[in-house]
């Protein structure tokens, strides 16, 4: 009897063990099938209707991790920054943050993670949550999990910079600029740092190294004429022998760009404003009127490449 009431209660386990698992198999299935149409919504960008059926996704297979990431955005992209401060609209937020961390914690694959993060990221920004101390330790943990991957270092440099934290953002970039030292974006995006912060030497000298890693880029040599030009016209402390100074380097970066394509407009047109800027300055009448002069030719030849850069535009 004792043996026979074994195999009666042995029996049952494998039974209750068997439905179990019959039952998860279904519950994965039915995930497997209702992902497919959750994707076909989220394709259409119905979010709403992409959302409910991604969390039904979840409810049967909380494995099916590639689903953190859609269900996420899908409710960031009900977000409407304009109604931030209604409840209704502010857990569409919530809940995208709160699914973007899950996403980054389960994913299996690196470019959903870094995806993740990356919105993770995007989402405590100052278009949307506004929470940039958040923010720090998920651009750390991109860092660490992708350090080869320089957009990270970029973008914690800009967060400390939105933040105020002027030096903690230089030191990022010098630190890019050390380790990627033949980058030419590197050096740009230091540029940039510098130059919002009017820190106008430290923005050429930036500028000029990524030039010498790029000699035969003439767009490099025609970024450092704008910001010769941009110095030149903006800055009002300036005299005239320093203005003049700004506007003669700004030509001669111009030229260098012009010797590498004669026909870049955008070079063609500074040239043309930064002669009449010395024109402005020139005493001499007659050689005001021949630095007109070429400024006009400038002109011309920059126009007649507009005009036919548009027909060939309008004839494909």
């Amino acid at each position: 009897m004792h043996i026979r009431s074994l195999a009666i209660r042995l029996a049952l386990v494998t039974l209750v063990a068997l439905s179990t698992t019959s039952c998860y198999m279904l519950d994965q299935l039915r995930a497997l099938r209702v992902i497919k149409d959750a994707h076909t919504q989220y394709q259409r960008a119905d979010y709403e209707a992409a959302a409910e059926l991604y969390e039904e996704v979840l409810a049967n297979d909380p494995n099916l991790v590639e689903a953190y990431f859609y269900l996420a955005n899908s409710y960031d992209q009900q977000f409407r920054p304009a109604l931030r401060g209604e409840p209704e609209n502010d857990r569409m937020l919530d809940l995208a943050i709160e699914n973007y961390i899950l996403s980054a914690e389960r994913q299996t694959y690196l470019e959903l993670q870094t995806l993740s993060l990356q919105y993770l990221v995007a989402a405590y920004g100052p278009d949307k949550a506004n929470d940039p101390a958040s923010s720090e330790p998920v651009l750390q943990t991109m860092i660490e999990t992708d350090p080869e991957n320089p957009e990270n270092y970029y973008a914690l440099a800009r967060l400390y910079e939105d933040s105020g934290l002027y030096t903690e953002a230089e030191e990022v970039l010098l630190q890019v600029t050390t380790e990627r030292s033949e980058d030419p974006t590197a050096y740009l995006q230091l540029a940039g740092f510098y130059r919002r912060n009017e820190q106008f030497e430290q923005t050429i000298e930036a500028v000029r190294r990524r030039a010498e890693l790029e000699p035969d880029n003439p767009e490099a040599y025609y970024t450092i004429s704008t910001y010769y030009w941009e110095k030149a016209f903006r800055d009002f402390t300036l005299d005239d022998d320093q203005e003049m100074e700004y506007v003669t380097l700004g030509i001669a970066e111009a030229d260098k760009a012009l010797e590498l394509n004669p026909d870049y407009i955008e070079a063609l047109t500074y040239k043309n404003i930064l002669l009449r800027m010395q024109a402005n300055l020139t005493s001499n009448v007659r050689e005001r009127r021949d630095l007109i002069d070429l400024a006009d030719e400038l002109r011309d030849r920059a126009q007649e490449l507009q005009d036919l850069r548009s027909g060939a535009a309008g004839g494909n």
